[in-house]
Order: structure tokens, then C-alpha cells, then sequence
């Protein structure tokens, strides 16, 4: 098969599992429907989605006597004649075959009678799926008649809905029994035990009262260990009292969809619970910085960041700074004044540090608004906000702070001082259960669904395989613009080359250096530095160069369908795996069309229906021995503890005891 990167891998690298259903030439089935499903199964463990390519028949008997299995996306699609009476159809179909060439063929055998595999070819020419998104390969068995009848069934039934919001009841009143603060912690400790890799921590305050929570579990973990390289910090609901703060941590994954890697409940927003947030955070991701971290315009947190992350480069979130700006020069963003606009070009537009600086001062004396304070402050950290500046770090293509607005409106009816916080908890689960989900239905149409080309190019067909759909539709503009692109000056004498490159109807003009030996460029707007793919300027550049495909030194990793994988270690250096739920949820989905079809097969014969539910009894006995077995395992190493009794990370502020790491104390409840 063949990565994400172009890089050959033999089908020796598969899992244990897949290499026990692996399709070998002389294995025999009983029927042609047994070799379907095998092959289906192999598909379903391997990442791929099957179909019945071609079947031949006997014209005596017509029993069929040979049949092609093929990756689904073998061959190529045809025109769609229904888009082609369309002028311009909206959402056309999206392309999914490659020319895969992976297949299994069967024959029949004439001296017994089963069917024999004559054929097997294991090479893709396309990524496959990962295991969490396998659940939604579409090769999955139709329903048979048993099932219909039983969904019929399901539908003539409701659940009351009294007797669910007793349930309910009764669940909080449990819950509660410890207060809020134990049943805080009783839920973390629930979460810890199903998943070692969950972490938490809390600052409790001089009366042993919990001031600030931090939480985030094995997903979020794995996420920024993949995409931790640039940091939202995001701070909500805190103007408004009746609200509790949440703050969370936010960023990109190679979809550019917004993900979560941690989050928080704080009691203040001073720089000491910063502080501890941020050292608390860092604890949690072993210990790993940001390259770029975005926070509102916020003494207290730029103070916290500079002390705990020296390192990273702190910037200021655009969206925030406007506002700010319209709430501090109110009068001038009123009419038809041209500050806004100057405003706004002083943030974005200049590219270089002497014109930001010549702008800005044009601005001031335009203005005469030389003696405004804010501006005299926001002057003075520049550095953190200016594209002038700020083109030397990386940012994943992140100006704001503001990534996680869906997010935050779902909680925010939880987030009131008067609500249960571990109903909060629940739901923040919830919510984020559900992001989870669309994370890999976009994991699994990058894979499944190919992107649409506007410009048939070596370039773009090489990007297209490696790049996220979204990604590529970015580079996919940046090749867009470069047909645009001309060359105003060249200098091509020594072994680096020098261009000046311009783009139609636009003043910018760009420097851009090139050495064709090396395969290299870079071009004075930073786009590949800040971005992480190369801008039209570079691209027209390595095209003067004779350059067709984009070398790998400019294929980042961080961007690509390969960039995420579910297989990393958490702070104490151990496997982190996907949390007890999701995994019960994966296995639910690959042993149910097992047991469903032999169910389904089951019924149609009285006695192998009778035989079935006579080992039912035995099966589910032997199976709730088992998951006893592990309860009593899991509870004896949590029975001892109190709910109410936890492990506090250090506090140096003065306010709170200072307890070391591992201090067992006793929390009173939750500070107000």
C-alpha cells in the first residue's frame, strides 16, 4: 500500500488482526457470499471500502462460477451526464476513484465445489482509512429480513419521557450526595479510572476551598501532540458576573477545523491563576511548548505567558484588538472617517517594519493622535500583533483567539453560578463528543473523496494525494495566482538566483530567491514560514526554474492526510489510548454485523435457530465473567480513596497553600 507521502509500505506492516484475515491464493469458501463477506471484513480492518466488480455464470446451471472483488475505488468514473445538462451545477459529485488496482478474484472449484481465491493483489495507490473512522466505510451488509422485521419493532416503541426525567433526577440526586466539590472530584476520579491517560488538576485556596480546574483527556492530548504547534487561549463569558470563566485551549488540525486541547473553570483571572493554568497545561502535554501561542490583550495572561513560555512567541488576537481599538477611538470609527481602514492596514497589509513604521506615524500626525494611551501601549508590543513582526513566526494561517464560538454558545447556558458543574462537565463531554465525530468524518472524506481540480497541473495532482482537501484548496489558489504572476527582474549569474515577482493588478512587488540545485526558494512574504505551504510567488519562481513538482522540503507534514495518528504517550510516558466509551463504541460496530448476520442466518432454520440460543446463555455468562473480572481489578485501586480527597498540583500564589504534587488533602467545597 502506499502512505500519505508518497512512501511504499508493505502489507507486512499491518496489524496482527489484519494479517490473520490477510486473502492468500487457494483459501476456500463455501459460497460466493462467504467470500464477499471475508473480503469486507478485510476491508473493514484494513481501511478500505469493497465492491462486486464483475461475476460470471454458469449457462447451465447459473450458478456462478467466478466473481472480482476490487477496492472501491477501482477504475475511473465516467461523465456524469446528469451534471452535463446542469450549466453550473452547485454540489457536483465528488470524485472517489483512483484506478486502485487491489483486488480479489474467486473460481469455483469443479472437484468440491467451493469457491477458491486465484487472485490477490494488496497494493493501494490511495491512503486508507484509520481505525476510528472504519465505522463509516460504506462496504457494510445490507439489512437483512430479520432486521427489518426488529427495526419495525424498535419503532412501535417510545421511552416515556416522565420516566426518563426521573431517571435523571434521581442520577443528580446521587450524584450530589457528596456536594459539589466531592462529586467534582468523583468525576474526575470516574474518568481516571476508565482512561489512566485522562488528566486533571485543581488549585485549591488557603481554606482548601477549589479556586481553579483544569481537565483535558486522551483525545485532546493526542490532538496537540500533533497540533500543538500553535495555541489559542481563549477566555469567555468573563464580563458577565452571573457566569462562571472558562477558558480553554483551542487550535488547528490539518482539516484547519478548530480543535480542542484543554480546558478550565477559574475562580479569578489574576496572573497567578494564569500562571498556574499555564504550567498545569504544559504539565499535562509532557511538558511540550507551543511554537505561537494566541491570547486576548490582557496584561495578566501576556505577563503569565512571558514567565511560564519565554520561549513561545505570544501574539495578540486581531478580533480583540479591534474592538478594543472601536471601544478607545470610538469617535474616530464613526462616519465616514478613514482610520478604520488605516487602522486595520497598520495591522495587516504592510509586509515590511519600515513602512509599518512610516504608516503608522502617518496615521498619528493625520490624526493628531500622538498623546491617545491605548495606541501608545499597543505600540509598544508591536511585536505581537503587526504582520510586520509577526511574519517570522508560525501560525497555522490563526489571527484570533475567537476559534471555538460553536463551542462556547453550548456551553454557555452551563456555565451559570447557580448550575450543577458536573452537569456542566457532562455536557462539556457532550459537546465535545460531538466535535469529535466531525473530526473524523472530515478524517475520512479526505481520504475517501478526492478534490475537485480547477487547473490540471504535476503540481497540483502531487499536492492533491498528500495535502487535506482543505489544505489543498488553499495551495490549489496560491497555483491559481501564480498564472497570474510575472517576473519584473532577474538575476540569474550566481548559483542562488534572485526574483522580483508581481501579481496582476496588485503594488506588491516580492523578493524571492531561488538555487535550482538545491530545490529550494523563499520569498519575502514568509507565506510557507507562517502558513506552512508556499505562497504564488515562490511557485512562479520554481516554475522559472523549471521545477514541476513540489519538492518535499515544502510538503509539511503538519498538513497532510497522514499528519494524525492515534498512537502517542501521555505525560507519564505511557500509550494513550482512545478513552473506554469511544473504544466500546468502536468494537460495538465491528463485532455487531458479525453476530447480526449470524443471527439473521440463524433464524432461517429451526434448528441452528435453537442451537444459537442455546449457547446465547452460556456466551453471555462466560462474557459478564470476564467484564466482572475487570471491574474488581479497576475498583480495588480506587476503592480506598475519598471522593472528596485529590491530588493538587503547586501554588506559589500567596493566596492559596503551597502543597506539592503529591499532597493527598481534603477539598471543603468550591470557592465563590
Amino acid at each position: 500500500m502506499v502512505d500519505n507521502l508518497g512512501n511504499n509500505e508493505s502489507t507486512e506492516s499491518c496489524t496482527d488482526s489484519v494479517i490473520s484475515c490477510l486473502p492468500r491464493e487457494g483459501m476456500e469458501f463455501d459460497s460466493e457470499q462467504d467470500a464477499h463477506e471475508f473480503y469486507t471484513q478485510y476491508g473493514w480492518k484494513t481501511g478500505f471500502s469493497i465492491r462486486r466488480e464483475y461475476g460470471n455464470r454458469s449457462r447451465k446451471t447459473d450458478q456462478i462460477t467466478s466473481r472480482k472483488f476490487t477496492c472501491s475505488k477501482e477504475g475511473f468514473r465516467g461523465p456524469d451526464k446528469r451534471q452535463e445538462k446542469v450549466r453550473h451545477p452547485k454540489s457536483p459529485r465528488p470524485e472517489t476513484r483512483t484506478g486502485c488496482l487491489a483486488h480479489m478474484t474467486i473460481k469455483l472449484s469443479k472437484t468440491n465445489g467451493k469457491y477458491l481465491i486465484c487472485s490477490f493483489e494488496a497494493e493501494h495507490n490511495h491512503p486508507l482509512h484509520i481505525p476510528s473512522c472504519s465505522y463509516l466505510i460504506r462496504s457494510n451488509p445490507k439489512i437483512s429480513e430479520a432486521q427489518g422485521s426488529e427495526v419495525l419493532l424498535a419503532n412501535d416503541y417510545s421511552l416515556c419521557k416522565q420516566d426518563h426525567r426521573n431517571h435523571l433526577s434521581t442520577k443528580r440526586q446521587r450524584d450530589m450526595k457528596y456536594g459539589e466539590a466531592g462529586s467534582l472530584l468523583k468525576y474526575f476520579q470516574t474518568q481516571l479510572m476508565e482512561n489512566p491517560s485522562f488528566y486533571y488538576a485543581v488549585q485549591l485556596d488557603a481554606d482548601e476551598k477549589i479556586a481553579n480546574v483544569f481537565w483535558t483527556d486522551p483525545r485532546m492530548i493526542i490532538n496537540y501532540c500533533h497540533f500543538g504547534d500553535v495555541v489559542s487561549f481563549e477566555t469567555k463569558f468573563r464580563s458577565n458576573k452571573e457566569l462562571r470563566p472558562f477558558a480553554s485551549f483551542v487550535g488547528f488540525n490539518h482539516h484547519r477545523e478548530t480543535i480542542v486541547f484543554g480546558a478550565a473553570l477559574l475562580y479569578d483571572e489574576t496572573t497567578a491563576s494564569f500562571q498556574w493554568l499555564f504550567e498545569t497545561f504544559l504539565e499535562a502535554m509532557s511538558g511540550k511548548k507551543p511554537k505561537t501561542m494566541f491570547t486576548d490583550q490582557d496584561d495578566a495572561i501576556s505577563k503569565a505567558v512571558s514567565l511560564v513560555m519565554p520561549e513561545t512567541y505570544h501574539q495578540f488576537c486581531i478580533s480583540h484588538m479591534k474592538q478594543n481599538a472601536g471601544k478607545n477611538l470610538s469617535q474616530l470609527f464613526k462616519g465616514d472617517c478613514d482610520f478604520k481602514k488605516e487602522f486595520k492596514a497598520c495591522i495587516s497589509q504592510y509586509e515590511e517594519v519600515n513602512e509599518f513604521l512610516h504608516a503608522w506615524d502617518a496615521m498619528l500626525d493625520k490624526y493628531s493622535i500622538h498623546d491617545n494611551s491605548w495606541l501608545q501601549k499597543i505600540f509598544e508590543v508591536k511585536e505581537k500583533w503587526a504582520r510586520a513582526y509577526i511574519k517570522y513566526s508560525f501560525s497555522a494561517g490563526i489571527r484570533s483567539s475567537n476559534l471555538s464560538e460553536s463551542l462556547n454558545s453550548s456551553l454557555r447556558n452551563y456555565l451559570k453560578s447557580d448550575m450543577d458543574l458536573v452537569q456542566f462537565f457532562r455536557h462539556f463531554e457532550r459537546v465535545f463528543n460531538d466535535n469529535w465525530y466531525k473530526e473524523l468524518e472530515s478524517e475520512y472524506n479526505s481520504r475517501e473523496k478526492l478534490p475537485k481540480f480547477k487547473i490540471k497541473a504535476p503540481m497540483l495532482m502531487q499536492t492533491a494525494v498528500i495535502y487535506t482537501n482543505n489544505i489543498f484548496q488553499l495551495f490549489q489558489s496560491e497555483y491559481e495566482e501564480f498564472q497570474s504572476a510575472y517576473i519584473t527582474y532577474r538575476n540569474e549569474s550566481g548559483p542562488t538566483h534572485e526574483y522580483l515577482v508581481a501579481i496582476c493588478d496588485q503594488p506588491t512587488v516580492y523578493k524571492v530567491i531561488g538555487d535550482p540545485l538545491e530545490q529550494s526558494v523563499s520569498c519575502t512574504c514568509r507565506k510557507f514560514e507562517t502558513h506552512g505551504y508556499l505562497c504564488s510567488h515562490a511557485v512562479k519562481v520554481l516554475d522559472a526554474m523549471d521545477i514541476k513538482y513540489l519538492p518535499s522540503k515544502y510538503i509539511s507534514r503538519r498538513w497532510s492526510k497522514d499528519a494524525w495518528d492515534e498512537s502517542m504517550k501521555d505525560q507519564d510516558g505511557k500509550n494513550i489510548q482512545l478513552t473506554t466509551k469511544m473504544k466500546a463504541s468502536m468494537h460495538y460496530r465491528y463485532l455487531c454485523p458479525k453476530y447480526v448476520r449470524l443471527v439473521a442466518r440463524a433464524s432461517e432454520c429451526e434448528e441452528a435457530y435453537k442451537f444459537l440460543d442455546k449457547c446465547s446463555a452460556d456466551l453471555s455468562m462466560k462474557v459478564e465473567e470476564i467484564i466482572q473480572k475487570g471491574k474488581d481489578i479497576n475498583e480495588a485501586a480506587f476503592e480506598t480513596r475519598d471522593p472528596l480527597s485529590l491530588s493538587t498540583s503547586y501554588q506559589k500564589d500567596e493566596s492559596v497553600k503551597d502543597f506539592e504534587s503529591s499532597d493527598i488533602i481534603r477539598a471543603k467545597g468550591l470557592k465563590n
